[in-house]
C-alpha cells in the first residue's frame, strides 16, 4: 500500500525565535533612510546581552529593535524592555514576536525618533544603532540627568575606534562582520560598552556647550584649534556675545572704544579662513560620508550654520571688547612671538 504524501513542515513556525525572525525579515523591503540592518546572528546577540551584565530588576532601553532578534534575548534577562522604533512596520513585527506570551507584558514599544523622544527612566541601553544617529545618540545618553548604568551599542567600526581611542582593545571594542546583518552593510561594525561617570567623578559641565565647543575645535580637518577659534569671524563674534553676557551678569565694565583693523596684531594662524577653503564637519564623532544623517546640532553651534550666506563688509566698527576676547583666546592656546 503506497504511503500517504504529507506536506512539508513549516520550520519557521516550529523553530527558534531566530528562525521565525528570518522568515519575517525576508518579506521586508528595508528602508535605507532608517539605516536598517537586521542582526541575524544569535551568537552575536547573546554576546551583546552578556556584555550588559543585566540584572533581573533592570529596565532596558533598546534603540531600533527591528524584528526583535535582540529584543527576545534581552527579555530573557531583564525585567522590562522599552523599544524605540521609528519604522511602524518594524514596531508591529517586534510586538508580534511576543504577542500572547508572558514577555508581552514586559515589552513597551515607543514609535518615534529616539533623538527627539522624551525617554522614561531606564537602567541600561542596548542598541544595534542605525549608523546615522551614532553621534547624537551617544551625546543624548551621556547628557541625561540620570544616565544609564551602562550602554552596549553597535556602531560602524570607524566610529567605534574614534570613540574608544583604543583601537583593538577587546574590553571595549568587539569586531562584528557585515555578514551578520541582513541586508549586509557596506562597512564593518563593532560593539562598544560605555559606562558614564557618576557622582563626584562626573564633570559639572553643560553637555550642550561641550558638544558645541568640540565642533568648533574640529570644524576643519588638518587645521589647528588655534586657527579654528581665531580664523573664523562667526566663532569670534559668538565668543564676543557670550563675553558681553558674562560681563553684564557680573557687573564688569566694558571698553567700547573703537579700534582700527590695521592696529590688530595678527599671527599667521589667526588669519581668517578663506570662504572657498572652509570645510564643514559635523563633529568629532561623525564618520566620513555620513553627513546627511539628520543629526541635530546643539543650539550652541547652530549659530554658525546660519551664517553660510554671502558676506558683506560689516559697517559696525570693532571695539576693544572684540580685541580683548581675541587676546583671551590667544592666551588659552599660547601666544606666539
Amino acid at each position: 500500500m503506497p504511503k500517504l504524501k504529507t506536506g512539508k513542515r513549516n520550520n519557521a513556525a516550529s523553530g527558534t525565535p531566530y528562525e521565525k525572525a528570518a522568515a519575517l525579515t525576508n518579506s521586508f523591503k528595508h528602508n535605507k533612510d532608517y539605516g536598517q540592518h537586521i542582526l541575524k546572528n544569535p551568537g552575536v546577540a547573546e554576546a551583546i546581552v552578556k556584555k550588559a551584565n543585566l540584572k533581573p530588576t533592570d529596565t532596558v532601553l533598546e534603540v531600533g529593535p527591528g524584528t526583535g532578534n535582540l529584543t527576545v534575548r534581552i527579555l530573557e534577562s531583564a525585567k522590562k524592555v522599552i523599544a524605540v522604533e521609528v519604522d511602524p512596520r518594524m514596531a508591529a513585527e517586534v510586538t508580534k514576536r511576543v504577542q500572547g506570551k508572558p514577555e508581552q507584558k514586559r515589552l513597551e514599544v515607543l514609535l518615534g525618533d529616539v533623538i527627539k523622544t522624551e525617554l522614561p527612566h531606564f537602567d541600561v541601553c542596548i542598541s544595534n544603532t542605525p549608523y546615522q544617529i551614532s553621534s547624537p545618540l551617544v551625546f543624548k545618553l551621556l547628557s541625561l540627568p540620570n544616565p544609564p548604568r551602562c550602554s552596549v551599542l553597535m556602531f560602524q567600526r570607524e566610529f567605534a575606534l574614534r570613540l574608544t581611542a583604543r583601537p583593538g582593545d577587546p574590553l571595549y571594542c568587539r569586531f562584528v562582520g557585515k555578514n551578520n546583518f541582513r541586508p549586509p552593510p557596506q562597512v564593518e561594525s563593532s560593539v562598544v560598552r560605555i559606562e558614564p561617570k557618576t557622582g563626584k567623578e562626573r564633570p559639572g559641565v553643560s553637555w550642550e556647550e561641550w558638544d558645541g565647543m568640540l565642533r568648533i575645535c574640529f570644524v576643519r580637518k588638518n587645521r589647528t584649534m588655534r586657527a579654528s577659534w581665531l580664523g573664523m569671524k562667526q566663532v569670534l563674534a559668538m565668543c564676543e556675545r557670550n563675553y558681553r553676557v558674562y560681563c553684564s551678569t557680573n557687573n564688569i565694565p566694558l571698553d567700547e572704544t573703537p579700534v582700527d583693523d590695521q592696529d590688530e596684531d595678527m599671527d599667521l594662524d589667526d588669519a581668517p579662513i578663506a570662504e572657498d577653503q572652509e570645510e564643514e564637519w559635523g563633529g568629532i564623532m561623525d564618520v566620513d560620508g555620513d553627513k546627511d544623517g539628520g543629526e541635530e546640532m546643539p543650539s550652541f553651534f547652530q549659530e554658525l550654520k546660519g551664517t553660510d550666506k554671502p558676506k558683506t563688509k560689516s559697517k559696525v566698527p570693532k571695539t576693544r571688547v572684540a580685541e580683548l576676547v581675541r587676546e583671551k583666546i590667544r592666551k588659552v592656546f599660547g601666544r606666539r612671538h
